[in-house]
């Protein structure tokens, strides 16, 4: 069995354990010892990260070519219109080449955390919120996406890779749970369950509240 810890990482947070000016790093909130992310997210996107001590699970999380699913909630700029979610849905091209299919819905706004900074409101542009399911890794990729069918994203917030999910997580929260390769989905072998394994309760940070539904 393996470690991973699934952590909240809260907005302006690297994806690394230090940083020589100084901005807020990982080792800031994660008091795990021999644990290292397993795929990034962007400085300025919030929500799910995994970390884990296996270099294996490392790789089989990371890699794109294992089209592991990760989830997004992310306010856009504008209405989002039908025909911009079937583009998503059907692969946007990019400066790299065209996407992988998408699964895309329109989302009533989601009871989130409040961010810090908040997101400038502007009272004559509107706003509206998507779930997209992605299979890549690109860089930046689903802000790109957005921005490529005419609606930029104003915030970003993964909300699961695979069958691991952000719920009960805070801000700056982890927890901790062990896994099986053999659990995984795409495995020659083991059952297709996903997150096999025991999981403890999650670290508390004092005063903060999870703010989080998936509805």
């Amino acid at each position: 069995m393996s470690r991973l810890v699934l952590f909240n990482k809260p907005f302006q947070v690297l994806c690394q354990f230090s940083d020589k000016d100084g901005r807020p790093v990982l080792a800031d909130y994660i008091k795990a010892p021999g644990i290292y992310p397993a795929g990034r997210l962007d400085h300025d996107s919030e929500g799910l990260l995994l970390l884990t001590d296996d270099g294996e699970l490392q790789a089989r999380i990371a890699d794109p070519r294992w089209k592991l699913p990760k989830t997004y909630w992310v306010q856009v700029e504008g209405e989002i219109s039908e025909e911009a979610l079937m583009a998503l849905c059907q692969g946007v091209m990019l400066s790299d080449g065209l996407t992988l299919p998408a699964d895309a819905r329109r989302l009533d706004p989601p009871e989130l955390w409040k961010r810090d900074p908040p997101i400038r409101f502007r009272a004559n542009i509107p706003d509206s919120w998507i779930e997209l399911t992605i299979r890549e890794g690109r860089n930046r990729q689903v802000r790109r996406m957005t921005a490529a069918v005419g609606f930029p994203t104003l915030r970003l917030v993964r909300v699961a890779i695979g069958s691991w999910t952000l719920d009960g997580l805070a801000p700056g929260e982890w927890c901790e749970t062990t896994v099986s390769l053999s659990d995984l989905p795409g495995m020659p072998t083991g059952p297709r369950s996903g997150a096999g394994g025991r999981s403890t309760r999650p670290v508390s940070r004092p005063g903060v509240k999870t703010g989080f539904s998936r509805r």
